[in-house]
């Protein structure tokens, strides 16, 4: 059993032909306002394990999860992690951090290189409660860190000689993918709820300073905010999934779309800077 579609991949390409998956939080839902319907707790009552990677509904329903199948095995993937803290409003172009353990940032599946510990944790808990396979789920774990490293490398490619480094998201995801590749990611959404007018407003600004022309959003959230701030600055939305089950490929596609989007901030950038020069030329 998994909280989230990205962990079903993760567990599934270390496990193989030996695992069947069951997934809380389903397509289109999200896992930060979840709570289990009653068939989920059902199934939660025959499994074996439970791979848990830190989302705050968790916490809440963990205790319940166990009391309804106490020989289930629960394992933290999200161990030996440093998580870093939310970033959690925007205010004049600079995020301010949330401070506590309620503050760090649960999107650790959008990193490949903490998928790496975390396909370790699955690893070593499907190899201790099913030994006689264990050869099986150590080739496979090592396939799927040859590939995590390939994506990896494919994501510097394409984000390495980026001059633009700011990137503007409803939902503030992509922290530690923005972390990994040198990137800055400006949030929309402020401690979850939709931003004021003055709020809306300085990101309007920030966005026309920047130059920049497209808008992340994800199909689990409104776009209205997202929306209003493409129409104010020209631009467009484009929407991302970080929930996506087909996690590898969606993260490629992900780095891509960021990639496009650096670059037409740089034209934009760019195009108006001549003209301001061409102006201030015939004065």
């Amino acid at each position: 059993m998994v909280s989230i579609l990205p962990q079903k991949y993760f567990v599934e390409r270390v496990g193989g032909a030996h695992v069947r998956v069951t997934v809380m939080v389903g397509p289109g839902a999200d896992p930060h306002t979840y709570e289990p319907k009653p068939e989920q707790l059902r199934a939660l009552s025959r499994s074996q394990v439970y791979f848990r990677i830190g989302l705050p509904f968790e916490a809440a329903w963990m205790d319940k999860f166990a009391a309804a199948n106490p020989r289930m095995r629960i394992v933290d993937t999200s161990q030996g992690i440093e998580r870093m803290p939310m970033l959690a409003h925007h205010h004049e172009g600079e995020g301010a951090e949330e401070a506590g353990d309620e503050g760090l940032d649960p999107h650790i599946w959008l990193s490949p290189r903490l998928v790496k510990v975390q396909a370790q944790a699955i690893y070593q808990a499907l190899a201790d409660l099913d030994p006689a396979h264990r050869d099986e789920y150590r080739a496979n774990l090592e396939a799927f860190l040859t590939d995590l490293d390939a994506l990896d490398r494919e994501i510097q490619d394409l984000l390495r000689d980026v001059p633009r480094r700011k990137f503007m998201v409803f939902h503030p995801s992509w922290g530690y993918f923005a972390r990994d590749y040198g990137l800055e990611m400006v949030p929309i959404e402020v401690e979850g709820q939709e931003p004021s007018a003055a709020e809306l407003a300085d990101l309007i600004q920030e966005a026309r300073e920047e130059g920049i022309t497209v808008v992340f959003a994800q199909p689990e959230f409104s776009t209205r905010s997202a929306e209003v701030i493409a129409r104010e600055i020209g631009g467009r939305v484009v929407l991302v999934s970080p929930l996506a089950e087909d996690w590898l490929e969606n993260l490629h596609r992900t780095a891509q779309a960021l990639a496009e989007a650096l670059k037409e901030t740089t034209e934009g950038k760019t195009t108006e800077t001549q003209r301001t020069q061409r102006r201030e030329k015939n004065k």
